[in-house]
């Protein structure tokens, strides 16, 4: 009895340690981290991994400054296989109020998955311990116990600081040590507090510091959600929402399979519990090759039944309980899904703008619905396409600016091919302020001023301007020369259509009641097509003026014309004669 007292004992069965240790620890970061947990456990503001890699022989150290064991705890505690802490002591913090990682008390076989010699040594009030653990030696031990082999008991040490130190040596590993590789596979365990700081170092390199961007560091961040606030829009039922925080982004390119990034990474208690995946989700949906980003549900600790598997790499999706958080993690992947093609076409729109000086949003705006429903799915197909090679996006550049200018903004008024000064008289109530028997009114009372201006009249009435410029009569303007039948037709419609827009554009319903502008709107009678219609009918008109002369000088080449060649003028009759 005396004997056990005065030696450090680990009571095990070596087939559990086979299987807990080696089998389920087989590569660095798992190991490593559940050491740092185990320092983060003790209130370690500092923990340090030393890479030592010299001439084949490797060796890493794990040193902290957290509080330490005596040399009770080592044999109550840290020996001790499978021991809940959380349930033997009642606590569920630290004294620095950390929220205790430990729970099943099999963490500390993992080094056995990667090193057959284990080193602890640690100093608590004054007094140091360490001793040397072997494999081999547990492996081939017959009895249930093993009595690792002590360096130090008890020993006086200056300082009351704490402190721990393990050595995991005689690493059975053919490759070198990669310090960023490692660092960043740590990173992936873990969300690091700001209070909690974790470097790796290669023999007398630089040290490298693992934060939480470490384990993004190489992949290009485009879409970015912090959760909780950046998803309440989403509408999302589920009791414990509000307890679920985290990030979650897209990449600009697809997440390379061999990071193994690909997914939303679960963490319990700022550490891992669950590696990344997508929920029951079918990964069939574009955005899972670009979705990654960590959550943090430590309310899966607090539950009665332990659902986190012995090596956190997953949880029990089959608990009524993780059924609901994977229910709601799946319709919020989902939410993510749409909201990530909306945010993703937007930033393809602002590049195609930087390209090509084409602002979709506000191109398609302008566009009739009927056209618009047409040019949609073009511009869709586009902005799917984020991720396209320089070529390819080239090639869609192109096919935006073809599509526009085959519909432009306001593509009916664009078809329409208006007379410039019509354009000029009622583009704005058409374009701006969609009022479109003002646009009517306005280039109708431009046409009648513009004829009124070259034919010199002044008439008290529109009406009789009209007709002091086009009857055919004694008209002042000719928009032919009237020497045919043909042509005087044409000069007697350019007449009465002139006269038309004075009945059609001036005069209706402008006695009728108050407020006649609006009320014709909604009456339904004058609607955006017939204001097209009508700008096309006055940019006709406006056409002939332009080319129109004055009857004078019409009259006067007629009489020319007649004086020099009478005869031309009776032949053709005397050939339909013949």
């Amino acid at each position: 009895m005396e004997e056990k007292e005065n030696s450090f004992v680990m009571s095990f069965d070596p087939k559990t340690i086979q299987h807990l240790g080696i089998r389920m620890y087989s590569t660095l970061p798992p190991v490593i981290a559940e050491l740092i947990a185990n320092s983060y456990d003790a209130d370690a503001e500092n923990v340090s991994i030393t890479l030592l890699d010299s001439n084949g022989k490797k060796e890493i150290i794990i040193e902290d400054d957290g509080m330490g064991m005596t040399f009770t705890e080592l044999n109550n505690k840290f020996l001790r296989i499978g021991r809940n802490r959380r349930d033997e002591e009642g606590l569920q913090e630290t004294p620095k109020g950390r929220k205790i990682i430990g729970k099943k008390g099999l963490g500390k076989l993992s080094f056995f998955g990667v090193a057959h010699k284990v080193e602890i040594d640690t100093k608590k009030n004054g007094r140091r311990n360490a001793f040397v653990m072997d494999w081999e030696d547990i492996k081939n031990s017959i009895k249930p116990e093993y009595t690792p082999e002590a360096i130090r008991k008890d020993e006086r040490c200056a300082g009351k600081e704490g402190g721990t130190k393990i050595s995991l040596k005689d690493i059975k590993r053919e490759t070198e040590f990669n310090a960023e590789n490692i660092a960043e596979g740590i990173s992936k365990h873990f969300i690091v507090d700001p209070d909690f700081k974790i470097i790796v170092k290669l023999n007398d390199e630089e040290p490298i510091i693992v934060d939480n961007e470490k384990k993004y560091s190489n992949l290009d961040k485009q879409i970015e959600w912090k959760i909780p606030e950046d998803i309440e829009e989403f509408g999302l039922d589920y009791e414990n929402k509000d307890k679920i925080k985290g990030y979650l982004f897209t990449t600009v390119l697809p997440i390379s399979p061999k990071t193994n990034m690909k997914g939303i990474t679960l963490f319990s208690r700022k550490k891992l519990v669950n590696v990344p995946e997508y929920f029951g989700n079918s990964e069939s949906s574009h955005i899972f090759s670009y979705l990654t980003g960590w959550l943090e549900v430590d309310f899966i600790d607090d539950l009665d039944e332990d659902v986190i598997a012995t090596n956190r790499q997953s949880l029990n999706w089959n608990h009524p309980e993780m059924l609901k958080l994977k229910n709601y993690l799946s319709t919020l992947i989902n939410k993510l899904n749409r909201d990530w093609s909306l945010k993703r076409g937007e930033i393809r729109k602002e590049k195609i703008l930087e390209s090509t000086g084409i602002n979709i949003n506000d191109w398609t705006s302008k566009l009739p619905k009927e056209v618009k429903e047409n040019v949609d799915p073009i511009i869709n197909l586009v902005l799917r396409n984020v991720e396209s090679t320089e070529e390819t996006k080239d090639i869609h550049n192109k096919l935006i600016k073809y599509t526009r200018s085959i519909a432009p903004e306001y593509t009916y008024w664009h078809y329409r091919n208006l007379h410039p000064e019509v354009k000029n008289w009622a583009e704005e109530d058409y374009k701006d302020k969609k009022d479109y028997y003002e646009a009517t009114e306005k280039a109708s009372k431009a046409y009648i001023r513009k004829v009124k201006d070259k034919a010199g009249v002044d008439r008290s009435s529109e009406g009789g301007n009209i007709d002091e410029a086009f009857k055919i009569d004694g008209g002042i303007l000719r928009v032919t020369s009237c020497n045919t039948e043909t042509e005087k037709g044409i000069q007697r419609g350019q007449h009465s259509l002139s006269k038309g827009l004075v009945a059609g554009c001036r005069n209706p319903l402008v006695h009728e009641f108050p407020n006649w502008e609006r009320n014709l709107g909604e009456t339904g009678l004058f609607k955006e097509q017939d204001c097209l219609d009508m700008l096309s009918l006055i940019s006709h008109l406006s056409r002939r003026v332009d080319n129109s002369t004055f009857r004078e000088e019409v009259t006067s080449s007629e009489s020319s014309a007649t004086d020099e060649q009478p005869q031309s003028q009776a032949q053709p009759e005397n050939d339909n004669q013949a």
